[in-house]
């Protein structure tokens, strides 16, 4: 890859995104050596990772997460899902933003902010940057052991992790908030990639797409080249019915949570997603837009907090002396 090429900035990710230039692959390849064998010239002879293969794309992120993040230890199952870590890292940054917003335009300090992940996952990806870029204390949850187990020994591999996150068992499937806050738990932030697709055949039309716009070509049977396991991608009523039903029970923890926040990645959900606002009352809403090379995406934020309610918290929480 040229010079020029390297010093290129990706303009839709936040300024405050570590990879918002191109990827320097010589020294990603250093800090991942394995990764090497899958950098070979595009079609406009600039070096470039093959981002249809499975492999790749882990190794790439892989590589991300040790030469900009110091994340020197992370591995998963293959079957697990692999997250962007440019897409993943704006998420953490725009909410950052609205920490910043609702804090007379101040970040609260790292440790006197607690942020649930909801579905962690085994890639720990969330807490990772959140911890690493801001300091947050987290709680993450999920309703895979095994995913759990994972997750735990990537922190337990980074010491820098350590101690800044407890991770929760949710048992009972049907729920998302409930069963996993406890009656004292004051959260100031609330963060969700939720599953997109409703059915396995779903699942599998969006990975041909996928595949065919990386590579060009047809595959009667794709390989998720972000792999994922089903209850990380699919849901009964896909994205929009996991999202209402996370709305329908952030109404009954809405003293404990500042900001509830989710991601959606399909605009045409965003007006049910309001409506069910609108139905349990939420006093703040708010709609982040954010864009990745060829895809945007956004995050959807509510609180049900009062005006009072809202002072009350970041007086007890965030501006205590």
């Amino acid at each position: 890859m040229s010079s020029e090429e390297n010093t290129k900035e990706k303009p839709a990710l936040h300024p405050r995104n570590r990879n918002r230039e191109r990827y320097d692959l010589q020294a990603l390849t250093v800090a991942v050596p394995e990764l090497a064998k899958f950098v070979k010239p595009n079609k406009y002879g600039d070096d470039s990772v093959d981002f249809a293969s499975p492999i790749a794309v882990k190794l790439l992120n892989k590589a991300l997460l040790s030469h900009y993040y110091g994340i020197k230890n992370w591995d998963f199952p293959d079957i697990n899902l692999c997250p962007p870590i440019p897409g993943r890292a704006d998420y953490i940054h725009h909410i950052a933003d609205t920490l910043i917003e609702s804090n007379f335009g101040r970040m609260p300090l790292g440790d006197k902010v607690t942020c649930l992940d909801v579905g962690v996952g085994a890639n720990c990806i969330y807490p990772i940057l959140g911890i690493v870029e801001y300091g947050w204390n987290f709680i993450g949850c999920d309703i895979d052991q095994k995913s759990l187990e994972s997750a735990k020994g990537i922190v337990d591999a980074n010491p820098q992790l350590r101690n800044s996150l407890d991770l929760r068992l949710q048992k009972n499937p049907a729920h998302i908030f409930t069963g996993v806050l406890g009656e004292q738990d004051k959260v100031d932030l609330t963060i969700c990639n939720p599953p997109f697709h409703s059915s396995a055949g779903d699942a599998e039309q969006g990975t041909r797409r996928k595949i065919k716009n990386l590579s060009g070509k047809r595959d009667s049977k794709p390989e998720l080249n972000f792999a994922g396991l089903s209850n990380e991608l699919i849901c009964a009523g896909g994205e929009s019915g996991f999202i209402s039903k996370m709305i329908s029970e952030s109404k009954k923890c809405s003293r404990q949570v500042y900001w509830f926040s989710t991601l959606v990645s399909k605009q045409s959900n965003l007006k049910g997603i309001y409506k069910s606002l609108e139905s349990t009352e939420a006093t703040r809403v708010k709609t982040i837009t954010m864009g990745t090379g060829n895809k945007s995406t956004r995050i959807v934020a509510w609180s049900y907090l009062s005006k009072q309610e809202q002072k009350d918290w970041k007086d007890s929480r965030w501006n205590k002396k």
